[in-house]
């Protein structure tokens, strides 16, 4: 099996070399002064055993691959905000013998978030799902470190519709040698939901900054509070803390002093954008459908996309005026 890795960021790129320090084939898809330092140098990656330099194939897109093989896997790791445009560009490139990679290859959605996984479902036939426990940090072409340890990283895999198959005991193999757990699951989604949860609390890292504090703590439980009330609204099931707890501990263990999360970094790597709106505002999305009042939320997503769209740095914001404007939001509701 070849692994297309489609957005070599933080996430893609230490998937894909750690898949390639285990012997296998992978391509990265990146793009700008990223992809040309992938081209010069390599994928310079960082992990708790130290650095490796991985020269792997680097392209923009499909095109310069020629037809894609029927063995494919596509990982596809980019931003959500991202994704209708890669699973547009790859999902319509040929593949050797006939059809579609749409038609054909097997896509695996690595986003926070529960979007992306229905964006793939419109368009390829064959889409799973896969919570990601993988705290990495990409600020720099060409560089990326993933510190954790025993592990990596850990992969919850499964079908995006629900259920396993026989692909995923493979890629499970293959990511298991490679430094990752990665359990095979019938309930996917339930794992991204739970995630999702805690990933409210990266706008507001990304606008206030990635240093922890009690008043952060708290705003970050409010915004929780209201997606739990909107998971039960919409009778939406998640995995308990006990499960996660159970699943993480003791297998990737964080050294001190990371760096700022998924969205602290694209504000950082000055992108343009952020995926709040996948994140918090997949929790208005549900607020607004079933009757549950989101104001917490749906200031925190409004905050990080004015940074991102003004191209503000990241953390400018002290916690104190961010929380004055959850309290007037919430005043209002």
């Amino acid at each position: 099996m070849r692994y297309i890795i489609i957005g070599a960021g933080a996430v893609g790129a230490t998937i894909g070399g750690r898949l390639a320090e285990a012997g296998h084939e992978v391509v990265l898809a990146a793009r700008g002064a990223h992809a040309q330092a992938l081209r010069a140098e390599g994928l310079r990656l960082t992990t708790a055993g130290g650095v490796r330099v991985h020269r792997l194939p680097v392209v923009s897109g499909p095109a310069e691959l020629g037809e894609l093989r029927p063995d494919d896997a596509l990982l596809l790791t980019v931003k959500t905000q991202d994704a209708i445009a890669a699973l547009d560009a790859w999902g319509d490139a040929e593949v050797a013998g006939g059809g579609t990679a749409a038609q054909r290859l097997p896509v695996l959605c690595l986003q926070n978030g529960v979007e992306t996984e229905r964006l793939a479902l419109r368009r390829f036939a064959r889409t799973y799902g896969v919570c990601v426990w993988l705290p990495a940090t990409f600020l720099e072409p060409g560089v990326v470190s993933a510190l954790c340890a025993p592990l990596t990283g850990i992969l919850h895999l499964g079908r995006a519709a629900g259920g396993t198959d026989r692909l995923l005991a493979q890629i499970s193999a293959d990511l298991e040698k490679s430094g990752f757990a990665a359990p095979v699951v019938e309930d996917v989604m339930r794992w991204k939901y739970a995630k999702l949860l805690g990933n409210l609390g990266n706008a507001i890292q990304a606008t206030t900054g990635p240093e922890p504090a009690p008043a952060k703590g708290a705003l970050l439980l409010r915004a929780i509070r209201e997606g739990k009330a909107a998971y039960a609204a919409a009778g939406i099931a998640y995995a308990s803390e006990a499960e996660q707890a159970e699943a993480r501990d003791g297998k990737v263990e964080q050294p001190p002093g990371l760096r700022g999360g998924s969205s602290w970094q694209s504000l950082a790597r000055g992108t343009g954008s952020i995926e709040a709106d996948y994140l918090n505002g997949e929790i208005s999305l549900l607020g607004r459908l079933h009757g549950v009042r989101t104001p917490v939320n749906d200031t925190l997503r409004h905050a990080a996309n004015i940074f991102a769209r003004e191209s503000l740095p990241p953390g400018a914001m002290s916690v104190e005026d961010l929380t004055a404007l959850a309290d007037e939001a919430e005043a209002r509701a």
